[in-house]
């Protein structure tokens, strides 16, 4: 597959991805599906881990890996100044830029698991008390602890469920990143298709060197 091709391919799975992102963080200022006030809202969630680290900043490279495909072989964007071989090679900032922002999801995703949901942890007839109750993890094993938070109801499930899913695709992200900057440096160092426009490329001067010798 050409390089450009499998580029495209990133460029179209990352996308969706990005979307699911946004939408969790989202959900996730809805906890257990009600409106509650913004200062019981758990902290991490406004640190917009799905929204800007996998959802804002992986939308640009996923849209460079899909023009990736449409430039034409001799020249990149209409210039014909600027290789596509160049193109490849500054998708891998890109690429590095998505990483980033995805490692971040992936991290504050991490701690937000770890510390568990904001919830009411004490009530009576007139007051409610907000805390977190989990600090370290142990609710993860422990679901009888879950009881802690009165309310809302079934926050812990719905804290865990999205928190969970942008951190599974955040680490994906990662991978699709990844699998892109060894994909940029094989275009740049190959060409995306070895002689593609009847142009020459490192790989056609390889094999056209050993079917001489």
């Amino acid at each position: 597959m050409c390089s450009g091709s499998f580029a495209k391919c990133l460029g179209i799975s990352l996308i969706p991805l990005s979307i699911v992102c946004v939408l969790c963080n989202i959900l996730l200022f809805f906890p257990g599906g009600k409106t509650v006030n913004s200062e019981d809202i758990t902290e991490q969630v406004w640190y917009f881990g799905g929204i800007v680290g996998s959802g804002l900043l992986m939308i640009f490279p996923a849209l460079v890996f899909l023009g990736l495909k449409n430039n034409d072989c001799c020249g990149c964007c209409g210039n014909e100044s600027c290789g596509r071989r160049f193109a490849m090679l500054s998708s891998i900032l890109f690429a590095c830029v998505g990483a980033l922002g995805a490692g971040y999801s992936v991290i504050v995703s991490a701690v937000a698991i770890n510390h568990g949901p904001k919830c009411v942890v004490f009530r009576n007839a007139t007051f409610k008390e907000w805390g977190t109750p989990f600090s370290n993890g142990d609710y993860l094993t422990k679901s009888s602890l879950w009881s802690a938070c009165l309310e809302p109801d079934n926050v812990v499930s719905w804290h865990l469920s999205l928190f969970s899913v942008l951190l599974v695709i955040g680490i994906l992200q990662v991978a699709l990143c990844a699998a892109q900057v060894v994909n940029g440096l094989l275009g740049a160092l190959c060409g995306d298709c070895c002689g593609c426009c009847g142009g020459v490329s490192v790989c056609s001067e390889i094999k056209s060197f050993q079917s001489n010798k």
